[in-house]
């Protein structure tokens, strides 16, 4: 297992008062179909590096989405950024197998397991060492994500279920979450004018996906991203 001092941590390269930026390594997706098949993994991740991304997501599932387990291996040995392991994450021993490939954090879906897996799945996080990002749509699986302890937040603006986006979703979740969680807005974010709505709306960072990985110039793509101030006042105290 990598070492626990080597992995950087995931949260704390979100915080301060700007809108950070996860950019995400994405081949294909459910909604859009083929993104960039011919991606390739260290040049993608070193140009989120050079574009001032704070952390970096890799899909690893690979049925709909073309991940692997070896693009977040290999991302580990590319960049020392934070990295995010973003997969169907239902079992513990899919968490230990997270830190043992370097992540930092590993995506937890609220809605795809009960509240008993979610409290042994964030146990599981705190045990291996590696943070725990809970991903919720609505103010129900957030009061779940928040009674459990959950110190790191993602709100889906996407349905899983329909795969349509409603970017009303972070706007309204993310003033509900207390300021001392690190919340990240997730899904649909093409723009700065996205980014800068949701840091009006409190978030910490915004992940990035389809165009960031689609594009010709990535690190140009993540910069354009970076550097939006973030409303501190606008979330719970």
């Amino acid at each position: 297992m990598t070492g626990l001092a080597s992995v950087p941590p995931f949260a704390a390269a979100l915080q301060g008062t700007d809108v950070k930026v996860v950019a995400e390594v994405k081949r294909s997706s459910p909604s859009r179909g083929v993104i960039n098949r011919d991606l390739d993994l260290e040049t993608q991740v070193v140009a989120y590096e050079a574009g001032g991304a704070a952390a970096v997501s890799i899909l690893t599932e690979p049925m709909r989405f073309g991940g692997s387990n070896e693009d977040l291996a290999r991302a580990r040995g590319a960049v020392r950024l934070p990295l995010l392991k973003k997969d169907f994450h239902v079992e513990p021993v899919q968490i230990l197998e997270a830190r043992a490939l370097g992540a930092s954090a590993a995506l937890v879906i609220a809605r795809a397991v009960s509240p008993s897996r979610l409290a042994e799945l964030l146990s599981a996080g705190i045990d291996a060492g590696i943070e725990i990002l809970v991903e919720v749509r609505d103010e129900r699986e957030l009061d779940l994500a928040l009674t459990l302890g959950a110190g790191l937040i993602g709100v889906n603006n996407r349905n899983l279920e329909t795969l349509e986006i409603d970017p009303d979703t972070s706007l309204r979740i993310l003033p509900l979450i207390p300021g001392d969680i690190v919340a990240i807005a997730e899904s649909g974010v093409r723009s700065v004018q996205d980014v800068e709505r949701l840091g009006r709306a409190g978030a910490n960072a915004v992940l990035v996906g389809s165009e960031v990985s689609a594009s010709s110039d990535p690190e140009a793509a993540v910069r354009s991203l970076t550097g939006v101030p973030r409303t501190t006042g606008a979330r719970k105290s």
